[in-house]
Formats: C-alpha cells, structure tokens, sequence
C-alpha cells in the first residue's frame, strides 16, 4: 500500500468489518469543519435511496467524532469514520497526494466496496453534502460507473487542465470530459478493480492511478457522468515550482497515452457525457498573472532549452518558437494549431525516450507559461462565454490535429525531425 497509509489498527478494523457499500476518501478536509463533517455524511447518506453502508476515511478527525467500525447487536453502523494519515495538503507533495488516491482504492478493493467516492478538494460546509451526494448518487442509484467532476472557475483557474489535459483526453478518447483527472471522483467496483489490476500488472508508478481513471473508463466502454461541484477550493499554483507539479501530472498523463495508443488511434470525433446539476454564476476577481515574466520564461527557455526542443519538435515547429521569442509582448500569441502540434510531439518524445523523460517534462515549463501569456492577453477583458467558447476552440483544434499525432506515432522515422 501507498506510504500515505490508514494505520494499523483501522486496517485491523476494516479486516473486521469485511465489507462495504461505499468508501468514502476525504483527502483534504478543512481544519474547523471537521466537527460537522461527521453529522454532513450521515445526513448525505440518509438521503440516498439505496441503503448503503459507508466507510469514511478522513485526515485529523478526534476520537469524539469517529464511529468505531465495530459490531453493535451484530451489525456495524451505517457510516464507520476511519482516521486516516493522509498527508496535509498544503504540506504534501504532489506525489505524496497521488498516492493517497491508492491507498483509498486499495481500501475500497479489501472491502468489495460496490462504490468509491475520493474527494481531494477542500470541502467548505455549505457544498459538502451536494458534493458528497452528486459524487456518489450517479454509482449507487443510476449504474454509472464513473463520475467526474464540473467546477464553476475563474479564467485563470485550472489551465494546465484546460490547455492540455482536457483537449488531449477529449481529441484521443472522444469523450468530452470537463476534468479527466479530477481531482474529485466517484468510481464504481468495476472500474476500480479494472485499475487496480491495470496498474498491478503493467507496474506503473502508482501516481498513475488518477491519470489512468477516466481514460480506463473510456477504453472499458463504462459508463461515464459529470457532476457539477461548485466552485473548487484549491491552493494557488505555486509558479516557482513549477516544473516538478508538470512532471507529476503531465509523466503519468503521457504514459496513459502510450498504453492506450491501440484504442484512441481507432476514436474518431468526440461526444459529450451526460451531467447532473446546474453551473453557477463564478464571483471574485480572478487572479492577475504577470503576463511579462511569463514571456520572459519562454524567451529564456527557447535559449535554455533549445537541443531539448530540437531533439523532439520538427524544423517548423521550432521555426515558429524563434518567431514568437522576437515578438514583442504586445503581440505575443501562441496559435491553436502550433500548441496542440507541440503538445502531441512532446507526447510522442516521452514515448520514444528520445532524451530523459524527466528532462523532457521540465522543458515544457517555457512552452507552457508562453501559453499561459498568449491567453492571458487574449482573455484579458472576456466574460464567462466568451473563455468558455475561447477553450472550445481549443478543444476543437486539438480533435483536427489528431491525424497529426497518429501519422507520427504509427511512422515516427518517416516524420523525424
């Protein structure tokens, strides 16, 4: 099991128990909601219509709140709260925090659980009962094996999802999922017995197994739903470190691709899932980003990293790079067409191992905060509509590229640059 472990004596508990419904991973909890957490999940699961028995496991819950999972008249109560060592959010490491989604799914798979719910963002007491049912609802009550989650976002949130993640899954797999990797998910007992024994057999790392959930789902042919969440509580991106958050996530995200090269390649097109619940009206300012340091990491990239690029992008890609490194600010502007060339070639790099893998990932940074910069610019005045049909374009670009990326993949020495 993961290092971010339950301890031993839960894992003697849960030996016990044999079985659940449902688990429940909190990975996140706020500090002074933890008092009513337990009361909010048992008023959650009062309101589903398929009895279940709940297993919780949450971060820094007292020995006051914790239902011990112990038989009562020989029956284990309806919610069990299980204190778990996951580790802090803001103290974790993007690594650490991937192996908590493990240990839950491992947790979930030791007790046949029929579903399994992780939530990682930072739950606030008005949301968490409509976070905790619409996540869960869908596996119990409607046979849909995943639920992946729509947040209501500013235009700077979430755009690592949004430029590459997102537009990669949708153009490779042909669902349109708002947030493949989550980070909040709901997972039937197939799907999750499906990655664990994925994951178990070819070996991957085990930050695999959020980058590996929607996807598997796809290729399995389950059925996949969206909820709306609400807006999401997550900590700011911290910039100055932002090449190790791109290996974490992007590493196992271009890994998925290559596993699953003999499914997407035959995907044409793309449909949307179905979704429960409404978006809402996004209110507060949305965070500045300094544009012109942006642009000056890709000017010192295009300098730092130039045999990396070479050794990966084809002549007129990096053509177009030198061209954007001579802009000046006022005119910096990334093409739909150019970003998802490079998104696919870095994808195809990682495959090949052309350079370290590690390194690979890191010369992305540049490339990725001059897109940040490009859409910045171009957003800067945009309401809600207008950044939301601005990244269905993307998304759209993305899909007419494909034949791109399968041309390179199948003949990559016909197309070396």
């Amino acid at each position: 099991m993961a290092s971010s472990t339950v301890a031993q004596p839960e894992l003697e508990q849960i030996q016990r128990m044999g079985s659940a419904d449902l688990v429940i991973g909190i990975l996140n909890p706020g500090a002074d909601d933890l008092g009513v957490l337990p009361g909010i999940l048992h008023q959650a699961v009062a309101s589903m219509k398929s009895a279940a028995r709940v297993v919780v496991l949450c971060r820094g819950l007292s020995s006051e709140s914790q239902t011990r999972p112990e038989p009562q008249n020989g029956e284990f109560p309806a919610v069990a709260f299980l204190n778990w060592a996951a580790p802090e959010a803001a103290n974790a490491t993007a690594q650490a925090l991937l192996e908590s989604y493990q240990t839950v799914l491992t947790v979930s798979s030791k007790l046949g659980a029929r579903a399994c719910v992780i939530i990682a963002s930072e739950l606030r007491p008005p949301n968490m009962q409509l976070v905790i049912c619409r996540l869960t609802q869908p596996l119990l009550e409607l046979g849909f094996d995943l639920v992946s989650p729509r947040y209501d976002r500013q235009k700077t949130e979430g755009l690592l999802n949004r430029s590459i993640i997102a537009p990669l899954g949708r153009a490779l797999y042909g669902e349109r999922i708002q947030n493949p990797i989550g980070p909040d998910f709901g997972l039937s007992g197939r799907l999750l017995e499906t990655i664990l024994a994925r994951n178990q057999n070819t070996r991957v790392s085990q930050g695999h197994a959020i980058a590996s959930i929607a996807s598997t789902a796809v290729c399995q042919g389950l059925q996949i739903c969206e909820s709306y969440l609400g807006m999401r509580v997550q900590m700011p991106t911290q910039w100055t470190d932002l090449s190790s958050l791109l290996a974490t996530v992007l590493g196992p995200v271009f890994i998925d691709v290559e596993m699953n090269a003999p499914f997407w390649q035959r995907v044409r097109g793309s449909q949307p899932v179905p979704w429960f619940g409404n978006s809402a009206p996004v209110t507060g300012e949305p965070g500045v980003l300094d544009v012109q340091h942006m642009i000056e990491s890709f000017h010192l990239g295009a300098q730092n990293f130039e045999e990396i690029w070479e050794s990966v992008l084809p002549p007129t890609t990096l053509l177009e790079l030198k061209r954007l490194a001579r802009l000046p600010a006022e005119h910096f502007h990334v093409p739909d067409n150019l970003w998802a060339s490079m998104v696919y070639d870095l994808a195809l790099g990682h495959r090949l191992r052309t350079i370290n893998r590690d390194h690979l990932l890191r010369s992305i940074t540049p490339l990725y905060r001059g897109w940040i910069a490009s859409y910045a610019i171009e957003m800067e005045n945009a309401g809600p509509q207008q950044v939301e049909a601005r990244l269905e374009q993307l998304s759209a670009v993305f899909e007419a590229r494909k034949p791109y990326l399968v041309s390179r993949w199948r003949w990559p020495d016909r197309f070396n640059p």
